[in-house]
C-alpha cells in the first residue's frame, strides 16, 4: 500500500478531522447493542491522542435522510466512547455550526470532538463540495478510517479529500488493516479460493463481482 498513514505525519498539536464508522445499532432506549465499530475505531483515535493531536470525529448514523432526527444522535455514542478511551470527549450538537466551531476552535491537545450525526445534512449524501469544504476547514489533517462506508461517493468520504493535499491525507489503522487484508486475498491467492458475499445492494457490488469472477474458484 502506498498511501500515507497516520504513522507517516507527525501529528503532534495539529487539528485532525477522522472519518469513522460509527453507524451502530441502537435499541429503542437509545442504547447501543453492538459497540464492534466503535472498538475497532479505538487504535487509531488513541494514537493520534497519544501523539498530542487535536481529534476530531465526524460519522453518520442510520438513515435520517437529511433530516434532524433524535433517535439517529450520535450522542450516546460520545458517551461510550468517552468511557473506552482515556481522553475529554466533547459532543458537537451540530456539523458545521456554531456549536461545532465553538468546540473545535476551544479543543486542547489530546482532546477529541465527536460532531453529530452527518447524515442530518442531505449535503452529505448529496456529496456538496460546499459542505465538504466547511467540514474539512476544520482541520489541517484528514484521515479515513470509515473502511464500511468508504466506497460511498459522499460529502466526507469524497469530495472531502480534495481540500488536502497529498502530505495532509491519509488512512488510519482500521483502513490499512481492511486494505492489506484485501490486497492479500486478492494478489496473494491461497487456493482453493472461495468468494461469499452478502448485502442487498447487488447494484453497488457488480464490479466487484466481475473482478471476482476471474480470480475466483467458486463465487
Amino acid at each position: 500500500m502506498n498511501k500515507k498513514t497516520i504513522k507517516d505525519v507527525d501529528v503532534a498539536g495539529k487539528k485532525v478531522l477522522v472519518r469513522v464508522d460509527f453507524n451502530v445499532p441502537l435499541n429503542d432506549q437509545g442504547q447501543i447493542t453492538d459497540e464492534t465499530r466503535i472498538i475497532a475505531a479505538l487504535p487509531t483515535i488513541e494514537y493520534l491522542i497519544g501523539k498530542g493531536a487535536k481529534v476530531i470525529l465526524c460519522s453518520h448514523l442510520g438513515r435520517p435522510k437529511g433530516q434532524v432526527k433524535p433517535e439517529f444522535s450520535l450522542a450516546p455514542v460520545a458517551k461510550r466512547l468517552s468511557e473506552l478511551i482515556d481522553a475529554k470527549v466533547v459532543f458537537a450538537t451540530d456539523v458545521i455550526g456554531e456549536n461545532a466551531k465553538k468546540a473545535v476552535d476551544e479543543m486542547k491537545d489530546g482532546e477529541v470532538v465527536l460532531l453529530e450525526n452527518l447524515r442530518f445534512h442531505k449535503e452529505e449524501t448529496d456529496n456538496d463540495e460546499e459542505f465538504a469544504k466547511k467540514l474539512a476547514s476544520y482541520a489541517e489533517l484528514y484521515v479515513n478510517d470509515a473502511f464500511g462506508t468508504a466506497h460511498r461517493k459522499h460529502a466526507s468520504t469524497a469530495i472531502i479529500a480534495d481540500y488536502f493535499d497529498a502530505d495532509h491525507k491519509m488512512f488510519g489503522y482500521l483502513m490499512e488493516k481492511e486494505i492489506n487484508a484485501v490486497n492479500k486475498v486478492l494478489n496473494d491467492i491461497q487456493r482453493p479460493f472461495v468468494a461469499i458475499m452478502g448485502g442487498s445492494k447487488v447494484s453497488s457490488k457488480i464490479e466487484i463481482i466481475e473482478n471476482l469472477l476471474t480470480k475466483v474458484d467458486t463465487l
